[in-house]
């Protein structure tokens, strides 16, 4: 088993808090560009637009980050504590998105827009339906009790890589919703280096930093969730009892 001071491993609280840093500061840009260039926030008002892409940026980048890392910070943690935080972070996610959509919608409602015409919109109904999915069947095996070990262990794999797959998605499909914002607000004024565009590009490469140092920390086969005495024992006890499987960490 490896060491706390383990040289494998030294590094990764480094890049976990740069992952929160920019992940923060990712929010905390959007929440600027909504505020200064775009009036703020408010629901009952023209201003209800603004909630879905602050809505969007909390929920399915950040907060769906922070629930990818979760196996990657608590390491040493029980099992079942660090599994129900994973969960609940996506469950925390998949509402605020959930809000950020029916903002759009209702505003699109009330002033009598098209919907889902645009590609950004496109992607961003199908990454909701996948991250939506993603979760209900990641609740079904991980989380609610009857799935038996080899079925998870088949279906882990899968598990956490869709789950990488949808998070680039969100990361794209925010990307593409920033620049058809400012193609409808700035138009050709958008070449002109207007700041409201030079914020929103920093926002931008932002986003794609967020993204990478997250998938970066998921991919180093080394920074996984070592195997724990306690589940080692667990699994040989369960292997008696049932049909011979033993689960492995994640």
């Amino acid at each position: 088993m490896e060491s706390p001071a383990s040289p494998s491993t030294g590094a990764l609280p480094y890049y976990v808090a740069f992952s929160q840093l920019l992940g923060l500061t990712v929010v905390a840009v959007t929440g600027a560009w909504l505020g200064l260039y775009r009036g703020g926030i408010a629901w009952e008002s023209a201003l209800q637009f603004n909630v879905h892409p602050l809505c969007m940026v909390i929920g399915l980048v950040f907060l769906q980050g922070d629930a990818l890392l979760v196996y990657r910070v608590f390491r040493k943690e029980a099992k079942r504590t660090t599994k129900v935080l994973h969960g609940l972070l996506h469950v925390f996610a998949l509402i605020t998105a959930l809000v950020g959509l029916v903002a759009v919608f209702d505003y699109h409602r009330k002033k009598g827009y098209a919907d889902l015409y645009s590609l950004h919109s496109w992607c961003g109904i199908l990454v909701f339906i996948l991250y939506f999915a993603q979760w209900l069947v990641g609740f079904s095996f991980f989380l609610f009790p009857g799935a038996s070990f080899s079925l998870r262990s088949r279906y882990r794999p899968q598990h956490i890589f869709f789950g990488a797959s949808i998070f680039v998605l969100c990361v794209g499909t925010a990307l593409l919703g920033l620049k058809e914002a400012l193609l409808f607000q700035l138009g050709a004024k958008y070449s002109t280096f207007e700041p409201e565009g030079v914020l929103a590009n920093v926002l931008g490469l932002l986003l794609i930093g967020f993204g990478v140092v997250v998938l970066y920390i998921l991919t180093r086969s080394d920074w996984k969730r070592p195997h724990q005495a306690e589940e080692q024992a667990l699994s040989m006890d369960f292997k008696t009892l049932t049909e011979g499987d033993s689960p492995s960490s994640q």
